[in-house]
């Protein structure tokens, strides 16, 4: 089954960016430099922020449903005019070597399943998550801190 995996929509960030640290606080967001690698995982492009790299640590209302699963949680962005993560079939690196957690939701937004995988291994949990012909999507999380990671949905190719 094909599968397409999303990163988020960077237009909504990009006013952060020319936010001072003092107003970033007020609505609940840092600006912080990178220290070491893999560890933040910008959720706009899906691959990691390098080390010396400056990042928005933001809370992201990552669910937003009409249901008891609505959630928000914080996320990485990268402070660059990068392109969205767009792609099928392929998983992008900050997925990759990580564990995940993999919920798939109908069209109400209720939780029809969910499972831990590799992310080496999240081709397979996808195939078997959209066997279930009621689930819409799926939402990707970081499983050891929780945070949201990237949407996947059913692939009209092929």
């Amino acid at each position: 089954m094909d599968f397409r995996i999303l990163g988020l929509d960077p237009a909504p960030f990009r006013p952060m960016f020319r936010m001072s640290d003092a107003l970033l606080r007020e609505v609940g967001a840092r600006r912080v430099r990178i220290d070491s690698p893999r560890s933040a995982p910008d959720r706009v492009t899906l691959d990691d922020a390098e080390p010396g790299e400056t990042v928005l640590l933001l809370n992201h209302l990552y669910l937003d449903v009409d249901s008891p699963y609505r959630g928000t949680h914080a996320i990485y962005v990268r402070e660059a005019d990068a392109e969205r993560y767009d792609r099928v079939n392929t998983v992008p690196p900050a997925l990759r070597g990580r564990m995940l957690s993999v919920r798939a939701f109908d069209a109400a937004g209720m939780m029809r399943d969910a499972d831990l995988t590799a992310g080496d291994e999240l081709e397979a949990l996808i195939e078997r998550l959209f066997a279930d012909p009621a689930v819409q999507y799926l939402q990707v999380h970081f499983a050891k801190r929780g945070c949201y990671a990237a949407r996947i949905e059913r692939c009209g190719r092929g």
